[in-house]
């Protein structure tokens, strides 16, 4: 089974969508048999490199609202991922054009590093107020979730992977995704935001049974019947 997950590394309920994700695989019995894919999608394509204004003022000025409301969806934010078992700094974010990022995340899936690299640069973004669009911080990052520094250095600097993030966005619009995270099971199945734990469990559920499991389910005991051989007395 399939698991394509749509996000942006400046999201934070993608973040927190993760560990929901996370703490639903686990409870899932074919966990094992379950390919997690990360896919791009750029919250804001125009960013710049690195954002200076404070998160508070960004987020002020972005959504139209005063410093104590968005300190106060920042608060609520917060919240929510300590419950999760997340530590958010939003005091020294400063995330940033992510372009870079993904391509950073479609070539770690080449080398299968793809899950430790998204978490890294999540960890980074939100924790550590690292700056996501700095090639150089990518580079960095990049080394400590497994990847040779030299390449990702070599990649950033060429073309390599911006057709793959081209294409994940690409999907996204033909999906109708419009916000992240948005989980897509084996192409069937879809769940927009960071629903809780349980939905995602039963989501899985859903999908493995339509695929893996017999579309008539027993009940009862058996009757008598006949078969090829003959039929019970």
């Amino acid at each position: 089974m399939k698991v394509e997950i749509w996000s942006d590394v400046v999201c934070p309920w993608c973040y927190i969508g993760k560990r929901r994700f996370e703490a639903a695989l686990e409870e899932f019995d074919h966990r094992d048999d379950v390919e997690v894919v990360w896919r791009a999608f750029e919250l804001d394509p125009s960013a710049p490199i690195r954002r200076e204004a404070a998160y508070a003022t960004h987020l002020a000025s972005k959504y139209g609202v005063s410093l104590p409301e968005s300190q106060a969806m920042i608060d609520r934010m917060t919240e929510t991922a300590a419950a999760e078992g997340l530590t958010f700094r939003f005091d020294i974010a400063r995330p940033g054009n992510t372009f870079d990022a993904h391509r950073v995340v479609a070539f770690a899936a080449e080398r299968g590093r793809q899950d430790v690299v998204v978490e890294r640069l999540f960890q980074a973004t939100f924790s550590e107020g690292q700056p996501i669009g700095d090639p150089d911080a990518l580079e960095r990052l990049a080394g400590d979730a497994g990847l040779d520094a030299d390449e990702v250095r070599a990649m950033l600097e060429s073309d390599i992977c911006r057709d793959e993030v081209h294409a994940d966005e690409r999907q996204a619009v033909a999906f109708g995704i419009t916000a992240v995270p948005f989980f897509v099971v084996d192409r069937a199945y879809g769940v927009s935001g960071a629903q809780p734990a349980d939905v995602l469990r039963d989501v899985l559920h859903q999908a493995w049974a339509a695929t893996h499991e017999p579309a008539l389910r027993m009940t009862g005991t058996r009757g008598p019947a006949c078969d090829d051989a003959g039929c019970d007395g």
